[in-house]
């Protein structure tokens, strides 16, 4: 039982300032950017998840340098297509999906074939995706109908290409950018919108990117063969950690709090419009731009009423990791919420919309599903009777649907033993003990 958390207990009411560590896609997105860098980069806030410490691992075999120190993480760049790469190399992404997708722009330009594994859960995931526009450079795959195991051997002279992403994965354009940093010419990328995160580090380091947005598309041209300095970066703190403690905030009783120093870059604040459209009081303050990112304190309240909701798909890409935990709300909201055009999230770690259907309907929420929607139909007096035993365990590990559950149990009350708490340390450490810390 030493990996699973017992709930019995609703959260008492709490009025709390909390930090929430560093963001795991501008940690990643650092680490690979800064071992393209000549020299030293540091990072303060690193996100220090196993997500984070797999990249630094891949980094290593790759011929990268990197120390952990107290308070900050530095990375030793060797330059565009600075790798030192040998026969044989195996790069283990454990559970990043970002991770794994991004680092192959990188290796479009390589000698030798190199083999990407993953967990269970990542195995499982859709790699064609980068597969086929990587492809375009002249790198050559090698994978089990586009999945885990991957094997790429890149070409020594890797081509500009002109690419259309259709599907709004900030994933799959940040590989074609990376890729495109390795070629003799200009790549041009049209894509739905998603995360800007990467174009938004070009930016900062002063790299030819240009961006611009055309029939509700972003076209983005980026010239290879520059030089990256290196850059010192403090990550601001992670909105899609946060959600957790926003929503068990709304759903408690007598609460507040606030969360200082967050990332509210607009392509992720999805889930802050959404929750002022069920009626949550959420207010941000002290809003300041650090290195092109937006970053500001978040301050929360309980809400007696919330409001059901049909979400506009217009929110979906900048509130797709959030969803899970969302929908609790509309299982307290008054009506019927309804969520489309979500197929995206049956792609993650494991079938999220599916496991958010199947907590509600744990709960005593009815829910209606279908392949890529769910209608939620809300109960405001909704409580669990504190002998109702709910058991949460066989979800690839996956640590949203783990934190979702957590949230849940503390906000709806019941006997809930929850599986595979380690399923946390991919992504957020120290969940646990910022709850213990609002519980006190």
């Amino acid at each position: 039982m030493n990996n699973t958390i017992l709930i019995r207990k609703n959260i008492k009411p709490f009025n709390k300032i909390i930090k929430i560590e560093g963001d795991k896609s501008l940690s990643i997105r650092w680490a690979l950017i800064a071992s393209q860098a000549s020299g030293k980069s540091t990072s303060y806030n690193l996100l220090k998840s196993e997500d984070v410490l797999s990249t630094l691992n891949c980094l290593k075999k790759l011929g990268i340098k990197s120390k952990i120190l107290k308070n900050r993480c530095e990375i030793f760049g060797l330059g565009i297509n600075g790798f030192k790469l040998k026969k044989n190399i195996t790069l283990n992404a454990g559970n990043s999906g970002t991770l794994a997708r991004l680092i192959m722009g990188l290796l479009v330009h390589s000698n030798y074939k190199i083999k990407i594994v993953g967990d269970r859960s990542l195995s499982k995931r859709d790699f064609l995706r980068v597969i086929k526009p990587l492809k375009k450079f002249g790198a050559k795959f090698q994978s089990h109908n586009g999945k885990l195991p991957v094997s790429i051997e890149g070409t020594m002279n890797p081509k500009p290409i002109k690419y259309f992403e259709k599907r709004g994965s900030a994933q799959c354009k940040s590989a074609v950018m990376l890729a495109a940093l390795n070629t003799k010419g200009e790549t041009i990328i049209k894509a739905k919108k998603s995360r800007n995160h990467s174009e938004l580090i070009f930016k900062h380091l002063n790299l030819n990117i240009k961006t611009r947005t055309k029939n509700l598309l972003d076209i983005i041209k980026i010239r290879g063969q520059q030089k990256i300095k290196p850059f010192n970066y403090r990550i601001p703190s992670d909105i899609s950690s946060g959600s957790f403690f926003i929503v068990l905030t709304a759903l408690s009783k007598n609460s507040k709090l606030k969360i200082q120093n967050v990332n509210i870059n607009p392509t992720r604040i999805g889930i802050l419009k959404i929750l002022k459209l069920m009626g949550v009081k959420v207010i941000l303050k002290n809003i300041k731009k650090y290195k092109e990112e937006k970053i500001a304190d978040i301050y929360v309240e309980s809400t007696k009423a919330l409001k059901s909701i049909r979400c506009p798909t217009s929110l979906n890409s900048s509130a797709i990791d959030e969803f899970l935990v969302i929908f609790l709300l509309a299982a307290k909201a008054k009506g019927v919420s309804y969520f489309k055009n979500l197929s995206e999230l049956n792609h993650k770690e494991s079938p999220r919309l599916k496991w958010g259907s199947k907590i509600l309907n744990s709960i005593g929420i009815r829910t209606i599903l279908t392949k890529d929607s769910i209608k939620i139909f809300g109960n405001p007096d909704l409580i669990i009777d504190k002998n109702k035993k709910i058991i949460i365990k066989k979800y690839f590990k996956d640590h949203r649907v783990f934190m979702t559950s957590v949230v849940a149990a503390l906000s709806f009350g019941g006997n809930w033993i929850i599986h595979d708490k380690d399923s946390i340390k991919t992504s957020f450490p120290s969940f646990l003990k910022i709850i213990d810390s609002l519980n006190r």
